[in-house]
This record gives structure tokens, C-alpha cells and sequence, in this order.
């Protein structure tokens, strides 16, 4: 009897091409997690004012959003290895050219090219990912990629702590040139070239969107400053609204629309990124309040910090691969559910933290956290992009991309500004304003009453905050448990290895987008 089964090949430099996308996958991320720490450098060399710092670091923000979905789209006409290259380039000569600047806003220029380079270079990681790999290896791909990510985001405080302590500013953005220089080589020499059947271009949809997606993310950076019913805030929250409503219009009724909508109709995409955003809403703040806490309850120096905050990265990169070879017999949907059950376990253990507990609770819930999202997140990204069909890689992996990136913003935003009123409020009436608006203030007075009672109120709005993150994490839980439906496991054909795909109920499985050169 005919087996009812589509062979697909695998391309014997698939390994080789992973090694380059999270090698470029790790500039993004380090330079991210360790601007921050620039922060009181970039005041005293550059004149660098509290306005000046905020574009510095809202100018990337604003740039990389906005352009995310149209860079997708674009790297699925044109060529995603095209597109991973120059984002490679624009990011790195970037970074080389902060190096030249003399004042404020010649960063801020510089910043928003790099945030040019980063939404063309991001999406660009993932599409290339899933038209290399087939199903079958895909949530080791996946697991590895995010690994990568999750690594970075704690490295970087690591390393850039030693680069502030031993050299000048600059030597953060310095670190992106070589690495930037190397995956662009390897880039050309080992990885091939994949784009989508060709399709006319969509100007309306792509000024619809960067409109739109930069409106939405200015008015949630701004908020917090000016206040949520400020003219500031609720003009480009309508721009926002207007635009993005005349896109999602535009793009139902376009011969060729840039974001095919159909998208959300499949349960496990619309499943998972929903998912996504509340993990990232629910996450978000808290992880840059815990920085926070090292530092200013803890005592610690930011390279202090950044190591401390190991344990999450080592239990994550340990439990990927654990998740990527459960899911072959269990399915991302198990996996997703689960995971995110031990990550609401950990956000628990941080809850009953006080001023007193000390570092060893704080690693109980980082390890467990590390886990739950070792287990979970990489899951709920291969079921995202296990929906997009091949090609629309490029514009499904922005979309995986633009979802995070909301659900982290609006959580620093929303979240940040609830947690300052409550520490606020759970401070002295009569302590000095400087210390009730924040604890940095407060230490900086040196009074060790002040200090005493700052710490106890940051601690209080940390436990808020992980309760918060235990309910957004549970409900990510129930949604997937609701929405998500299993997928049909694919295993490898012992005679040679490659995957072997059970054909659908109504014909065999999809051709894969055709890799060139």
C-alpha cells in the first residue's frame, strides 16, 4: 500500500545557518539589555540631559516597531538572506558611528538607525529558521534560538558592566562591529537565499502600518511622563487607532495585502500570540524591577546583577532542549500549558519576597521561571510559526516579534507606572518627595531611615507585581488550554533521517517555500 507521506529534504548547512541567525540574534539582545546601564555615562561625557535620554533610548524603540511588519513583508518578496544582511550592516555601521558622536541628539540619530537595522535584521532570524528546517527539527531550532535570546538579555548586563567599569561608553556599541562583521561573512558564505512566490507591492498597508505601530508604541512610551489623559498621550493613541483600523480595513479588501488576515483565523496562530502577549504583559516589568532590586535592596553593582540573574538564563538554556524533544511526543500545546504553570509557580515564589529574604528566594524563582519559559516559550513560538505558511515567513515572524514587543511595552508602561504608585503610596508622608518618587532618590539621600523604609516599599511593589505576572502567566495558560489544538506530530524516517509529514485531511502536506543559491 502507497504511503501517504511527503519526504522533505533538509539542507545539510541547517546547522551552520542556526549558528548565524543566533549569532546575529545575540547582537540585538545584548545591545538592548545593556544601554541602561550607559545611562550615567552618557550624562556626564555627552551633557546628556533626563529629555536627551529619553529619546536615546525611545528613538530605537519607536524605529524597530513601527517598521517591524513592513520589513517582514519585504524580506518575503526580496529575500530573506538579503534582508538578514542589511540589517547586519545598517546595525553595525550604526554602532560604529556612535562612536563619533559629540552630542545628545547625534545618539538619538544614531539610535533610530539602529533601530532601522534591527527590525530588518529581527524578522529576518525566524523566517530563515522555519523554511531551514522542517517540523520535525524545528522546536530544537526554536529552542536553541530562544535560548540565545533569553542568554543575551542576562549577558548583557554581565558584560556591559565590565565594559562601563574598565572602558569608556562607547565600548558597548564597539562590542556590535566585530560580531555584526562575522555573521554578515558567515551569512554569505554558508547561508542560502528563500523569499515567498512573488506578489505586487502594498504602499497603502505599509503606511498604514508604520503609522499606526509607531503612534501605538509613542503613546505607550509617553504615558507614563505625561500622564494617561494627557493631549500627549491621547493624540497619538487615536492616530493609533485610526491607523491601525484603516489598515486591518485596507488589507481585508487588497488584491495583495501586505499582512494576509487569514492568518488569525487558524486557532493556534491567533491562539499563540495571544498567548504570547499576556506571558510578555505579565513579565515584562517585573524583570526590569528585579535588576532593580540587586541593586538598590541587594546592594550589588550592575555586573554583580547581571550575574545574579544567571540562574534564570542556565535553568532556560538547560529546559530548551529538555522542551524541544517533549514536544515530539507530547505537543507544544502540553508543553505551553505546563510551562507556563512553573513559570506562574515562580512568579509566585517571588510574591512572598521582603526586604529581608535575601538573594536565595530570589534564585528559587528564577530557576523556576527559567524553566517554566524553557519549556513553554519555545513552544509558543514554533506553534506560531508552525501556522504562517511558508511564504509568509517573513511577515508571520514580524508579527511573532511585533507581539512581544507590544506585550513588553505596554507591561512597562501600564505595570511600571501601577508599581511607582504603590511604592509611592506605601512610603512615609513625610519622607522628602525625592525619595517617595523613587528609591534611587531615596538612597542617594543617605539617611539610613529613609533607605530602610524605601527598600520595604520597592518590595512591596515588587510582590504586587508578581502577582500580577501570576495572573497574566495563568491566563496565558487557559487561553492556550481554550484556543490551541494539537498538531500532528512529525517524526524523522529512520532509514535516512529526514522528516517525514502525515498529510492533511484534505490532500498532502504543503511544499516548503523552494530555498535559492
Amino acid at each position: 500500500m502507497k504511503s501517504n507521506t511527503v519526504r522533505v529534504e533538509r539542507d545539510p548547512r541547517r546547522w551552520w545557518v542556526l549558528g548565524v541567525l543566533c549569532l546575529s540574534l545575540l547582537v540585538l539582545v545584548v545591545d538592548n539589555s545593556v544601554l541602561n546601564l550607559a545611562i550615567p555615562a552618557l550624562m556626564i561625557d555627552l551633557g546628556a540631559g533626563p529629555a536627551d535620554i529619553q529619546w536615546i533610548i525611545d528613538a530605537y524603540i519607536l524605529v524597530f516597531a513601527g517598521l517591524l511588519l513592513t520589513a517582514g513583508s519585504l524580506s518575503d518578496r526580496y529575500g530573506r538572506k538579503r534582508f538578514l544582511i542589511i540589517g547586519l550592516v545598517l546595525f553595525g555601521g550604526a554602532s560604529l558611528a556612535a562612536l563619533a558622536v559629540t552630542e545628545p541628539w547625534h545618539l538619538v540619530a544614531v539610535r533610530a538607525l539602529m533601530g532601522v537595522g534591527g527590525s530588518i535584521l529581527m524578522p529576518s532570524t525566524l523566517s530563515i529558521l522555519i523554511t531551514v528546517f522542517d517540523d520535525a527539527e524545528r522546536p530544537k531550532a526554536i529552542a536553541a534560538w530562544s535560548t540565545v535570546a533569553m542568554v543575551g538579555v542576562v549577558a548583557g548586563p554581565t558584560l556591559g558592566g565590565f565594559l562601563l567599569g574598565h572602558y569608556w561608553w562607547g565600548s558597548i556599541f564597539l562590542l556590535n562591529v566585530p560580531v555584526a562583521a562575522v555573521a554578515i561573512v558567515a551569512a554569505l558564505v554558508l547561508m542560502p537565499e528563500s523569499r515567498g512566490p512573488a506578489r505586487r507591492l502594498d504602499p497603502v498597508g505599509v503606511v498604514l502600518s508604520i503609522l499606526g505601530m509607531t503612534a501605538l508604541v509613542y503613546a505607550v512610551i509617553s504615558a507614563p511622563a505625561a500622564g494617561w489623559t494627557s493631549a500627549g498621550t491621547l493624540a497619538p493613541a487615536a492616530v493609533a487607532v485610526l491607523a491601525l483600523g484603516g489598515f486591518v480595513f485596507w488589507e481585508r479588501r487588497a488584491s495583495h495585502p501586505m499582512l494576509p488576515l487569514e492568518l488569525f483565523r487558524d486557532r493556534n496562530f491567533s491562539g499563540a500570540s495571544s498567548s504570547i502577549v499576556l506571558m510578555s504583559f505579565g513579565t515584562g516589568a517585573l524583570l526590569l524591577m528585579l535588576t532593580q532590586y540587586l541593586q538598590f535592596v541587594l546592594g550589588y553593582d550592575p555586573m554583580e546583577a547581571g550575574l545574579a540573574l544567571l540562574p534564570y538564563a542556565v535553568a532556560a538554556a538547560l529546559f530548551n532542549p529538555v522542551g524541544a524533544g517533549l514536544a515530539q511526543r507530547l505537543g507544544n500545546r502540553t508543553l505551553i500549558i505546563g510551562g507556563f504553570l512553573v513559570m506562574a509557580l515562580g512568579f509566585g515564589v517571588l510574591a512572598f519576597m521582603t526586604a529581608e529574604t535575601g538573594y536565595g528566594m530570589l534564585v528559587a524563582g528564577l530557576v523556576l521561571m527559567g524553566v517554566g519559559g524553557g519549556l513553554g516559550g519555545p513552544a509558543a513560538y514554533a506553534t506560531l510559526m508552525g501556522a504562517v505558511p511558508p511564504a509568509h515567513a517573513g511577515v508571520g515572524s514580524a508579527l511573532n516579534d511585533t507581539v512581544q514587543q507590544t506585550g513588553m511595552a505596554l507591561s512597562v508602561a501600564v505595570l511600571g507606572s501601577v508599581l511607582t504608585g504603590v511604592y509611592t503610596s506605601a512610603m512615609p508622608a513625610d519622607a522628602p518627595a525625592a525619595a517617595r518618587e523613587s528609591i534611587g532618590g531615596a538612597l542617594l539621600l543617605k539617611d539610613p531611615a529613609v533607605a530602610e523604609a524605601a527598600r520595604e516599599a520597592f518590595v512591596s511593589a515588587m510582590s504586587l507585581g508578581s502577582w500580577v505576572g501570576v495572573a497574566f502567566i495563568l491566563a496565558a495558560a487557559a487561553l492556550a488550554f481554550t484556543v490551541l489544538r494539537p498538531a500532528p506530530v512529525v517524526t524523522a524516517d529512520p532509514a535516512d533521517g529526514s522528516a517525514v509529514e502525515p498529510a492533511k485531511a484534505d490532500g498532502p502536506a504543503a511544499e516548503p517555500a523552494k530555498a535559492n543559491g
